[in-house]
């Protein structure tokens, strides 16, 4: 225990403090702007939280380097944006009844009623106060969860037993992700072929390049993700523009009304909506690839059913809005759960936070990040810790900052940003395609990183259209070099042993549970 207190501590320091011991406030300054940013870019319409971080990475690593001191800085900007756009998706569905994601969709049904009552501003004090509960609930699940798992897989698991464990993930988000699991299983081993290009762990040179010699480093991973994330989605955009009709829909703005104020008393009678929502949102995002749909879907359903008669729930009741904003929050922060302990994204938002480390300094999501190895101080060598370890816990002081920053600063910065729903849709997918080509352009370098985005733009394009969910494809593309990796480590400490997945009791546990998965999943679709 007092192992671990002295890990807490250096993980505390690590964000306040440099190496050399030196104060600074770059960490928690980039924090509060990630926030702000992130409650910005949640409250435009046509933007989210993933694009955000998507083109603030290149950014940040062309201003901070690749060195560890700046791990800390870009990866608190990048959690200040994720916890920011989870708040700021409420404003224009509560204010002009225009919901960005399908989650949202939820939170108009009762937050945009209140606004039409003139309790929009009430309507978006409940959404903070319940986002921001939600959130908070699900970081303290991922600090207590995380860890836990990360110590008994790395005690428990060896080569094939990961390998096996990362076959069953991959399965299980083709299984929940779209409404086909034969598409999420082709699409997700699409994904793991195009990340062999180039890279060989086997020493005999570049493989399935066709001749181009810039892919011999394999294709460049933040070009690819950008491209099949936020280019896939422009050209749709761009394609919905060119074909729909013009609508010359009225918004109605927001009315005043003296009703406008959150007391303590009503916050307390929300406390039982938000903690059951919370709960639900945290339990459906520790499982990678659900997302949070149908976390808020669930916890509207919840609460739903437990709503008083003089409540009811699509009528413009602050229940509603509760329940939809603490279950979607919540999912936040429990899609860490998976990446911190195993090393695999949850939702797109995890995928970004895992380029991050990918890109910057030495440290890797994963179990072996959790080893609380003894602290000693040996002559010559310094002191031999994990360090890995200590920038974990300087991550989970980040978020904690972030939640902060989103209990004081959030509320106030979400209320003044109404008009931020007023800006039109049609300027965007323009704006976004720019700025992702010039930072795809100043991340990988040459038209090689254009190339490759606007390929996988098209490949996000092509998959979109036919209704196929890209996250079994972006995390195959991801997890593939991994999975290589573990299995030609298995392979050879097998001896050459061509079975030595199936001999590991634990490791075939795993793939009868992959195998049971696509097939009940795939019954249950054809079912419907």
């Amino acid at each position: 225990m007092e192992l671990a207190f002295d890990y807490i501590l250096r993980g505390i320091l690590s964000v306040f403090f440099t190496s050399e011991g030196a104060f600074i406030w770059l960490p928690v300054v980039m924090v509060l702007a990630g926030l702000v940013l992130g409650i910005v870019v949640g409250a435009t319409p046509g933007l989210n939280g993933p694009f955000a971080m998507a083109i603030a990475l290149p950014v940040l690593i062309s201003a901070f380097g690749t060195g560890n001191d700046a791990l800390l800085p870009i990866l608190g900007f990048l959690i200040g944006i994720m916890k920011g756009a989870t708040v700021g998706g409420a404003v224009p569905a509560i204010l002009f009844n225009t919901p960005g994601t399908p989650d949202a969709y939820l939170t108009t049904l009762d937050g945009h009623p209140m606004t039409r009552k003139g309790q929009g501003y009430k309507a978006l004090k409940v959404a903070h106060f319940s986002s921001v509960s939600g959130d908070t609930f699900s970081d303290i699940a991922l600090f207590i969860a995380a860890p836990t798992l990360a110590v008994l897989i790395e005690s428990a698991l060896d080569l094939p037993e990961k390998a096996a464990l990362i076959i069953l993930s991959l399965s299980f988000m083709a299984a929940v992700s779209g409404k086909s699991v034969t598409k999420g299983l082709l699409v997700g081993g699409l994904g793991m072929l195009l990340a062999l290009i180039g890279t060989t762990l086997s020493g005999y040179g570049p493989r399935m390049t066709m001749g181009v010699t810039d892919l011999g480093n394999g294709i460049p991973l933040t070009s690819a993700i950008l491209g099949v994330l936020v280019l896939g989605e422009v050209f749709c955009a761009i394609e919905d523009r060119i074909h729909e009709r013009r609508k010359n829909r009225q918004t109605e703005a927001p009315r005043e009304s003296t009703d406008n104020s959150l007391s303590w008393v009503e916050a307390k009678r929300l406390l039982p909506t938000i903690l059951r929502s919370a709960s639900i949102g945290t339990a459906i995002g520790a499982l990678p690839g659900i997302g949070t749909t149908l976390a808020a879907t669930l916890g509207y359903e919840a609460a739903r059913k437990r709503q008083k008669a003089d409540a009811a729930l699509g009528s413009g009741v602050p229940e509603g809005v509760a329940a939809t904003e603490a279950a979607n929050s919540a999912v936040s922060g429990a899609n860490l759960i998976p990446v911190m302990s195993l090393g695999i994204p949850g939702n797109f938002a995890a995928v970004f936070l895992i380029l991050a480390v990918e890109s910057v300094g030495d440290f890797t999501f994963g179990p072996q990040v959790f080893r609380f190895t003894e602290i000693k101080v040996i002559e010559d060598y310094g002191t031999i810790i994990n360090a890995e370890l200590v920038i974990a816990f300087g991550i989970f002081t980040l978020m904690v900052l972030a939640n902060l920053f989103n209990w004081t600063i959030g509320r106030y910065v979400m209320l003044s940003l109404g008009i931020l729903a007023k800006i039109p849709v049609t300027i965007t997918p323009a704006l976004v395609l720019l700025i992702t080509i010039t930072a795809v352009y100043s991340q990988d370098g040459g038209f090689i990183a254009i190339w490759t985005a606007l390929a996988f733009g098209l490949i996000g394009y092509v998959l979109r259209r036919l209704e196929i969910s890209l996250l079994p494809f972006v995390i195959g593309f991801i997890l593939s070099p991994k999975l290589e990796e573990l299995i030609r480590g298995g392979f050879s400490g097998s001896g050459g042993d061509p079975f030595f997945l199936l001999k590991s009791p634990i490791a075939l546990i795993f793939l009868l549970a992959s195998v049971a998965i696509v097939l009940r999943a795939t019954r249950k679709k054809e079912n419907k």
